[in-house]
């Protein structure tokens, strides 16, 4: 048997070399032209790869999925099975089988469950679409516990994000709770207690820990894969929601700066066209001085019209790079900072504040360089009563905005992105910049001609 394996990442090598160890012929193809595993040959191109192959298996990440199937797709013999191996959602298989054309009726999802690092290539499958029986014996040959369903491209994967429900929620509470008592001076205690509740016990708190961590942002997609299905089948996903967004958080610990230094290139209007004009915080929300522009991590306040306690408590509790984003009810009668809250601000880190409310001391807020965007000015004070909430969602000019969204306000306003979308934001947000480069360039052209 001759197969061929598209994408030589971490499982990819795995199933590369379990194939080769049974006597398969073994090629793989991979852009990044990695070394293959021993007994596995490699392949210049997708074509290469895929010619007179009996069985093509695709490990190539969800994002180039559907590419690598129609790239595949005209070089593929008339009796070979694909099976998509890519952890994606049913609607991306779906999408997958449609992109292999004439060969859609030869063609597997192959949903992994389970750790491929960890069992290695007899980790459990499950198999759905018109190859699934085919595709299950081949990967039986392996030692693999697989369940063939049947059914449609995506029936595996639909099995899979329910699972992930479950699974991508207990790393990320297990990852969470070893923070906090790492941050409590309790780290021995916390762990313990993690361990005694589960089968594995240390091993397993460890394995659940550390794979979090180490697979973070490709568990925030599948979890956000996960959140849409639970939606699309009535069930409210609040808890898999908040799942993938501390799995974003995770994968930002090391380059939330490069993040944020990356949204601050980007206008908030390429960021609004991008997210389809979601986010936009209410336009009367505007900067209080001329060529403002802030990148940050929201804190989110909630004030009593025309009290600021909240903003008070808030900057106890701030993080550098953080901005406010301070639901003052839209009050433009007391302003709810003035130049003295502006430079302890400063003082604690904090990049900016966006204001449904008003402000004073427009002109020292300019001198020291605080951007700030507000609904106006006001030369009257606040009270300092409350109530008030400094920490917890709130909406800010019409968006509900979660603590750790990221903010990034201009001239034109202020958007918030929620975290766990932020990466696919900004490729959208430069995609547009890209796309409105060209145009002008066209425009010019025009003109010129």
């Amino acid at each position: 048997m001759k197969i061929a394996v598209l994408g030589l990442g971490e499982a990819g090598s795995i199933y590369a070399a379990g194939f080769a160890a049974t006597g398969a012929t073994v090629t793989a193809h991979d852009p990044a032209t990695p070394p293959p595993p021993a007994g596995v040959t490699a392949a210049g191109t997708v074509a290469d790869a895929v010619r007179g192959a009996d069985l093509v298996i695709s490990l190539v990440t969800a994002a180039q999925a559907v590419a690598v199937a129609a790239e595949s797709a005209p070089h593929l013999s008339a009796t070979a099975r694909y099976a998509d191996l890519n952890s994606a959602s049913p609607q991306l298989k779906s999408e997958v089988a449609a992109t292999l054309g004439e060969a859609a009726d030869r063609c597997a999802d192959v949903a992994v469950i389970g750790s491929v690092p960890q069992f290695g290539a007899k980790t459990e499958l499950i198999i759905s679409g018109p190859a699934s029986d085919s595709v299950a014996d081949a990967f039986r040959g392996l030692g693999a516990e697989v369940d063939s369903i049947g059914g449609e491209p995506g029936a595996a994967s639909r099995r899979k994000m329910l699972r992930t429900v479950f699974m991508k929620g207990l790393g990320a509470i297990i990852a969470e709770a070893v923070d906090a008592g790492a941050a409590a001076g309790e780290s021995e205690w916390v762990r313990a207690q993690i361990a005694k509740a589960l089968t594995g016990g240390e091993s397993a708190l460890d394995r659940l820990d550390k794979g979090t961590r180490k697979h973070a942002l490709r568990r925030a997609h599948e979890s956000r894969d996960a959140a849409d299905l639970l939606a699309s089948l009535g069930v409210a996903p609040v808890m898999t929601t908040a799942t993938a967004s501390r799995h974003h958080s995770f994968h930002e610990v090391d380059d939330l700066t490069a993040l944020l230094d990356a949204f601050a290139e980007i206008p908030t209007a390429a960021i609004g066209d991008a997210r389809e004009r979601l986010g936009i915080i209410d336009p009367r929300v505007q900067s209080v001085w001329p060529g403002a522009h802030i990148a940050g991590r929201a804190f989110p306040v909630l004030c009593r019209p025309g009290d600021n306690k909240g903003i008070h408590q808030a900057l106890e509790q701030v993080q550098p790079g953080d901005v406010l984003v301070v639901d003052g009810g839209g009050d433009a009668s007391r302003a709810l900072i003035g130049e003295l809250i502006a430079h302890r601000a400063i003082n604690r880190g904090v990049r900016g504040m966006i204001i449904d409310g008003a402000v004073r001391d427009a002109e020292a807020l300019r001198e020291a360089g605080f951007p700030v965007w507000a609904v106006g000015t006001s030369p009257a004070g606040p009270y300092k009563n409350g109530p008030c909430r400094a920490g917890e969602d709130a909406a800010v000019g019409g968006v509900v905005v979660h603590r750790g969204d990221i903010v990034v306000a201009d001239g034109d306003g202020a958007i918030v992105v929620p975290l766990a979308e932020a990466h696919r934001s900004l490729i959208g947000a430069r995609a547009v910049l890209e796309d409105e480069a060209a145009r002008y360039q066209r425009i010019l052209a025009e003109r010129t001609a």
